[in-house]
């Protein structure tokens, strides 16, 4: 028997009232089976009922992660067994584990979110690995000198390990263990990161972590001693109390302010570009100052997030110009040999978020129904909010829609389908305007790069899923998206070129060329054979790897990217253009492409072709009469205009595009494998 036999009868039944593509439809049938009624949390009556399972955007990206790792294609029951599994792991690593009775304690008022690159003290001992950037938020369970040594020694759990793990104390804190006076005692909070794992060895030793120059001390100021703590040592001090020339002289300062906002940066140095972050500080007057960090110590942010306030002990107080950060400040503060850092982190508020109209009907039969007889309803949801009143929705169980886009919303996630994109010049930054089409409604979103494009090929019709997205009012109350590619929680990918798609029937539909103006999905999944080869157009043209677009030679003899607008010399590939005439049972159509996927057409390489002499170039084509494909195809015109912008440099460019090409040969193996690494 098949087992994916009742998962595409399950499917078949979805996607008769499923309105959108084959793969929304599935994506709501994985919903449905790993949220059963039973698992759902209770909120002052049905009404107010929040689901506990995983939400829309978690299963997205999961699916789609598991077609970028299997790209010969995925069957029902592989996406169901990982979801399950992934699923499975991500509860496990919250659960409930025997804890010390400290840890216990702390737990019942611990209401902060989770720091993005934190790692748990059981996954270390799992892994045997830890990464630089790992972030460790820690309880001091003990304080010990090693026997015959002046060494101290911390002992380190953790709110969700069962293990405890020793660390070695790095002598710049010392002063802190002090017995009498020390604030690092046996119950403490304190953030980590930048350590190395320094893992037992056959026979002799034990797992310990080596000392590490960035720890951060935690304090309640709903504690008596640490707001004693904050007002005697950090209230004498003002950033306008600051003066450059006592600095320099040996004057110390002790101050505290609320982080306003964490920016990456890359510095030219004399030696070569430098990584530095800017912490915007601004203290109780409302004066603001930069905080940087340079080299290694960046990693130190990973224990910050906006909102928190942060108490900085004997910082190193910098000029401007010393620093050569671009800022207007007479002064900055950077983290010197004697700085210590203190922390009372943000505490993440929750608001109460109504879920639109939008969503009924259009989340999976029993996840969200109109009538509460046929499921439970969800009327609210409850998503955590920070110091700025910007809600985060990368938590939302439901899909986001356009129309449902307002103010102050961070962690959104689309999909839709690209209408227009655009580059625009902006100093120090690649950002690019883009243009995202769903069933609501459509927004522009700015693209922001750190380098260069680094998204692939994206052309209009593509269907994207895109993660990380921040939404603001603009002037004349228009509504702006912000997506910044090494944000925690960005991602983007582009469904219509995944490979694995054409090689997995439960995420697509099969379409005949007559229905192609018919239907409304945007991506076209059909079974095609090349036909009147002989009035196919084959060029080879130079490229831009990064993003496939073609470049051009300005009048300096640079090759600028007619797509990204930059000068991309030794970022240059030679690639098909093609065009060729698809057909089957039902039509023909004319279509073009481009890149690997005129590779996979061709069954030739760009160089290969070019290199053949001009007669064999013009007979090649005879010999792919009739071969037959699995195709992705996608309506490649600008609505209302041409192709111009820069994505299309051909004046007779023809709507259709192919974004992705499989020999059906390949495509016919793909569920036998899949069967037999479920079973």
């Amino acid at each position: 028997m098949d087992p994916d036999s009742s998962s595409e009868d399950a499917l078949v039944r979805i996607d008769n009232d499923e309105e959108e593509d084959r793969f929304l439809a599935f994506v709501d049938y994985a919903r449905t089976e790993m949220s059963p009624e039973e698992e759902f949390i209770e909120q002052e009556g049905r009404e107010d009922c929040e689901p506990n399972g995983p939400g829309w955007s978690w299963i997205v990206l999961r699916i789609l992660k598991t077609c970028i790792a299997y790209s010969s294609g995925v069957s029902a029951a592989i996406l169901l067994s990982e979801l399950s599994q992934a699923w499975s792991d991500q509860k496990r690593s919250v659960g409930t584990k025997k804890r010390s009775e400290i840890i216990n304690q702390l737990k019942k008022k611990h209401s902060r979110l989770k720091l993005p690159n934190t790692v748990s003290i059981d996954s270390m001992y799992e892994k045997n690995f830890l990464a630089l950037n790992s972030v460790l938020e820690a309880v001091i369970l003990d304080v010990f000198v090693l026997p015959g040594t002046d060494i101290y020694m911390l002992t380190l759990g953790d709110f969700w390990s069962s293990n405890t793990i020793d660390l070695y104390l790095h002598r710049r804190y010392y002063d802190l263990v002090d017995p009498r006076q020390g604030i690092l005692k046996k119950g403490r909070e304190v953030f980590l990161t930048g350590c190395c794992l320094r893992t037992a060895r056959e026979g002799s030793g034990c797992t310990r972590l080596l000392p590490t120059e960035y720890l951060v001390t935690l304090l309640d100021d709903d504690q008596d001693d640490d707001a004693m703590l904050i007002a005697a040592q950090f209230c004498s001090d003002s950033f306008s109390s600051i003066s450059l020339s006592e600095a320099d002289n040996g004057v110390s300062y002790s101050l505290y302010a609320r982080i306003e906002a964490i920016e990456s940066m890359e510095v030219q140095g004399t030696s070569g570009s430098i990584k530095q972050k800017q912490i915007t500080l601004i203290d109780n007057n409302g004066t603001k100052l930069k905080f940087l960090l340079w080299g290694e110590q960046v990693h130190l942010a990973n224990l910050f997030s906006v909102g928190s306030m942060l108490g900085l002990d004997r910082p190193y107080i910098s000029s401007s110009i010393e620093s050569d950060n671009g800022t207007s400040n007479d002064l900055c503060l950077e983290y010197g040999s004697a700085t210590q850092l203190y922390l009372v982190p943000f505490i993440q508020h929750e608001e109460q978020v109504y879920v639109p109209v939008t969503q009924n009907g259009h989340q999976g039969s029993r996840l969200m129904s109109a009538d509460p007889s046929q499921g439970i309803k969800v009327s609210q949801v409850t998503l955590p909010c920070d110091s700025q009143g910007y809600i985060n929705f990368s938590g939302y169980p439901f899909r986001s829609f356009v129309i449902d886009l307002h103010d102050k919303m961070t962690g959104i996630s689309l999909y839709g389908i690209v209408r227009d994109l655009l580059c625009e010049r902006s100093i120090g930054r690649l950002v690019f305007s883009l243009k995202i089409e769903d069933r609501t409604g459509t927004v522009w979103a700015k693209l922001h790069f750190s380098r260069s494009w680094s998204l692939g090929r994206l052309g209009l019709g593509h269907t994207i899923y895109i993660s990380g997205l921040s939404c603001h009012m603009v002037k004349h109350k228009r509504l702006e998206l912000q997506w910044f590619e090494h944000d925690v929680g960005s991602s983007f990918v582009n469904l219509s070129c995944l490979p694995a798609l054409l090689n997995s029937s439960c995420l697509h539909k099969l379409s005949s060329i007559s229905d192609l103006s018919r239907q409304c999905t945007s991506t076209h999944i059909c079974r095609v054979r090349l036909d009147q080869v002989d009035q196919c157009h084959i060029d080879t043209r130079f490229t831009h790897a990064l993003c496939g677009h073609v470049v051009d030679k300005v009048p300096s003899g640079a090759v600028e990217c007619s797509f990204c607008c930059c000068d991309c010399y030794g970022e240059v590939v030679r690639s098909f253009h093609l065009k060729i005439t698809l057909a089957d049972e039902s039509g023909k159509i004319f279509a073009w492409s481009t890149g690997q996927t005129a590779t996979e057409l061709l069954q030739i390489s760009p160089d290969e072709f070019y290199e053949l002499p001009e007669e064999e170039q013009f007979m090649y084509p005879s010999s792919l009469e009739n071969e037959s494909f699995v195709v992705a195809l996608v309506d490649s015109k600008r609505p209302g205009c041409g192709l111009e912008h820069g994505l299309s440099h051909d004046p007779d460019a023809v709507p259709w595009e192919i974004t992705c090409a499989l020999k059906c040969e390949k495509s016919d193996l793909i569920f036998t494998l899949g069967v037999k690494r479920v079973i």
